[in-house]
């Protein structure tokens, strides 16, 4: 069994009334951070799928952004990562971005590994305390738990196709206009 005193505080020259509200504070604002997500697979999966439904309509950027609701900048930064990854074309000076190959034959993993993002799914903490048992010892064995993790992740990310996304989102809006 571990002890806490185990794990010596270099926090333990502040009194304890200033050293619970830097904890406080300090865990707060850590917590902010975690909570700060990519949208960037959603938002290049959801880029693919308003290609497909909308194919003949406006796509442009400034179009798509709004469906999003992001800016088109950000819009044009994600379809020219997947333009280099080779699942779409453009043509400077014309608003005709087109797949590269059918829906069927595009993985959700695919579009994961073309766009410009930290792949790993899960992050482990790298400021542990190293004089603690926990501290020293975790990092090592989260990263284990979490590369399989992410491992089986990818591995079911190819089985996800853009046809089955489109797909579910045709079902879904035909379900919410015949509630109407």
């Amino acid at each position: 069994m571990l002890r806490s005193s185990e794990c010596p505080s270099t926090l333990s020259a502040f009194p304890s009334a200033q050293l619970n509200t830097f904890i406080e504070l300090f865990l707060f604002f850590d917590n902010l951070l975690a909570m700060k997500t990519s949208h960037r697979l959603s938002d290049a999966v959801h880029i693919l799928a308003y290609l497909v439904i909308n194919q003949g309509g406006d796509l442009s950027s400034t179009r798509i952004a709004s469906s999003i609701q992001t800016n088109p900048s950000s819009v044009r930064t994600l379809m020219s990562d997947m333009r280099k990854a080779g699942l779409i074309s453009t043509r400077s000076g014309a608003v005709e971005p087109q797949l590269t190959r059918s829906a069927a034959a595009i993985s959700l993993y695919d579009v994961f590994m073309a766009i410009t993002m930290d792949h790993s799914l899960l992050h482990v903490d790298p400021n542990t305390n190293m004089a603690c048992t926990v501290g020293a010892n975790i990092q090592a064995v989260l990263q284990r738990h979490y590369a399989e993790i992410n491992n089986v992740a990818e591995e079911k990310m190819k089985t996800i196709t853009l046809a089955s996304i489109v797909s579910a989102i045709e079902q879904e809006h035909a379900k919410k206009m015949s509630e109407h």
